[in-house]
C-alpha cells in the first residue's frame, strides 16, 4: 500500500514545528527506517501516519486515496515506544483481542484468533498472564499482536528496540524481518536500521535532510554527527578490529 505525504507540518502551540514541510513516498512492500535524534520529529511523524495525530498544513495520501486530517483511515497501525500504553486488559490474549471484539465474533473465535497471532510472535504462552507481570520485551511482542490481529497495511513501530535486552532485540529483529508488509520505524538505534531497512529516512529538527538506499549515510560518521547521531556500533566495532 503506498503512502504519499506532501508538505505536511505540524505545530504544537502555534509556534513550535514538530514537522516541516516533509514531501515523503512509500512504496507497498517497503522497510523504511525514520532515523533521527531525541527531538528530531520521528514519533511525530508516525504518530501523523497512523492518524494519531493531527497536521497543521499538507496532505497524505494512501493507495491514491486523500486521508482527511485525522480521520481514522484503519489503514495503519502504530505500536508505541512504551508497550504500556497500549496494554490495560486484564490479561495478554484479550489486550490482543481487544481491537476485534466488537467484530460480531464469538468469544472462543476471538480468544482464538488471539492465540493464533501470539503464536507468530512466539509469545502463545503469555496468553493467560496479566501484561503488568511481563518483562519489557515480552510487552514488546504483545503489542505488535495487538497490532498485527488488525492486519494493518502498514506497520509503524516507534523506537521498537527501546529498553530492551540484547536478547529480546535480536528476537524482536529477527520476527520483525520475517513480517511481509510495508514497516516504517522511526529510531536511533542505528545497528536495527541496518539489520532492517532497505531505505533510511533522516530527520533533523523536524525536516527530512536525507532519504537514502540503506546502508548508504549509515556508514557516513561526518553526517551523522551532524544531526546528532554515531555510527552504528557493529560499525564501530569493526573499524577498531580493522
Amino acid at each position: 500500500m503506498q503512502l504519499v505525504l506532501e508538505h505536511i507540518s505540524c505545530t504544537y502551540d502555534k509556534t513550535i514545528m514538530a514537522l516541516q514541510d516533509i514531501n515523503l513516498q512509500i512504496a507497498a512492500g517497503e522497510s523504511v527506517c525514520i532515523a533521527g535524534a531525541n527531538g528530531s520529529g520521528k514519533s511525530t511523524l508516525l504518530q501523523v501516519i497512523a492518524s494519531c495525530a493531527k497536521h497543521t498544513f499538507g496532505e497524505m495520501f494512501i493507495n491514491g486515496e486523500k486521508i482527511e486530517n485525522g480521520a481514522n483511515h484503519g489503514k495503519a497501525g502504530i505500536v508505541f515506544q512504551d508497550p504500556d500504553n497500549q496494554l490495560f486488559m486484564p490479561t495478554v490474549w484479550e489486550d490482543v483481542a481487544f481491537g476485534i471484539m466488537k467484530r460480531g465474533m464469538s468469544v472462543e473465535a476471538v480468544k482464538a484468533t488471539a492465540l493464533t497471532v501470539l503464536e507468530s510472535v512466539g509469545a502463545a504462552e503469555l496468553a493467560e498472564r496479566p501484561p503488568y507481570k511481563l518483562s519489557g520485551g515480552e510487552k514488546q511482542l504483545v503489542a505488535l499482536a495487538a497490532i498485527l490481529i488488525m492486519k494493518p497495511d502498514i506497520l509503524l513501530l516507534d523506537e521498537p528496540t527501546a529498553s530492551l535486552d540484547p536478547r529480546a532485540r535480536k528476537n524482536l529483529i529477527n520476527l520483525l524481518k520475517n513480517i511481509r508488509r510495508t514497516k516504517i520505524m522511526a529510531t536511533h538505534d542505528l545497528d536495527m536500521a541496518l539489520d532492517l531497512a532497505e531505505r533510511v529516512v533522516f530527520l533533523y529538527r523536524g525536516s527530512i535532510v536525507a532519504d537514502c538506499p540503506a546502508p548508504g549515510l549509515l556508514m557516513d560518521e561526518k553526517f551523522l554527527k551532524g544531526i546528532g547521531l554515531e555510527l552504528p556500533l557493529g560499525v564501530r566495532l569493526q573499524e577498531n578490529v580493522l
